[in-house]
């Protein structure tokens, strides 16, 4: 029989944090910016009312940690990104989604993970895919490899964590301690350094920065690859 999971549980998908003052700006102006931010609320509210009935279904409990792209904002639904397309291939799996659009590392630790932990029960999988929003923000970037070290310490072994596709000097620092946490500590890759990643022709949402369906779909072909070699 499965472990029992609380049926009362309550976790908002929100951050509570507004936009960033780039995103607020560009909101203002440019239309598909706008529709996809729109999306944060909604989609937030239908993994709140999806958590609660995953919890007291039954089977293997998959947990999802991160940021906008694990909400599947850009998607047509909620239930359309990475998330939403990778589950046919978990049958059985219950998914409960903890990501927050605008979330950063530190949420997943400070939030996050301790709603993870309020269940009582270690999921049977856990993915994890954050760090985007820390190192576009310069006030946040300079602390993103510090608490990307302290999250690697806390996710169990076989946790399947997603690294950054960029080139720069903050994803590749970034991607290294990744990297090193795969080797020492037993975590799964989703290596989204992947050549797949680099033509987005077609597969962008209206902001040109969020996957629409397409993109979600090769991000979940990604993940679902690292879940095989897990």
């Amino acid at each position: 029989m499965p472990e029992s999971l609380p049926a009362d549980f309550a976790f908002s998908n929100l951050t509570g944090r507004p936009p960033g003052p780039v995103v607020s700006f560009l909101s203002r102006l440019l239309p598909g910016v706008r529709d996809v931010q729109a999306q944060t609320a909604p989609y937030a509210q239908a993994w709140a009312e999806h958590n609660p009935e995953a919890l007291v279904a039954t089977g293997p409990l998959w947990v999802v940690l991160g940021d906008s792209m694990s909400q599947g904002i850009g998607a047509s639904r909620y239930d359309r990104g990475w998330v939403g397309q990778l589950a046919p291939s978990l049958p059985g799996h219950r998914c409960v989604n903890l990501s927050m659009s605008g979330g950063r590392i530190q949420d997943v630790l400070d939030l996050q993970l301790p709603a993870m932990a309020s269940l009582g029960v270690e999921p049977a999988l856990l993915t994890v895919m954050i760090g985007t929003n820390d190192l576009m923000s310069p006030p946040h970037r300079g602390g993103a490899a510090r608490r990307l070290s302290t999250l690697l310490d806390r996710l169990p072994p076989g946790t399947i964590i997603g690294n950054q596709p960029g080139r720069y000097s903050d994803a590749l620092e970034f991607n290294r301690l990744i990297d090193e946490a795969v080797v020492h500590r037993g975590q799964v890759l989703a290596e989204f350094r992947d050549p797949r990643m680099r033509g987005w022709k077609g597969r962008l949402a209206a902001d040109h920065f969020h996957p629409n369906d397409a993109g979600y779909a090769v991000m979940a072909e990604i993940i679902g690859e690292a879940l095989t070699r897990r």
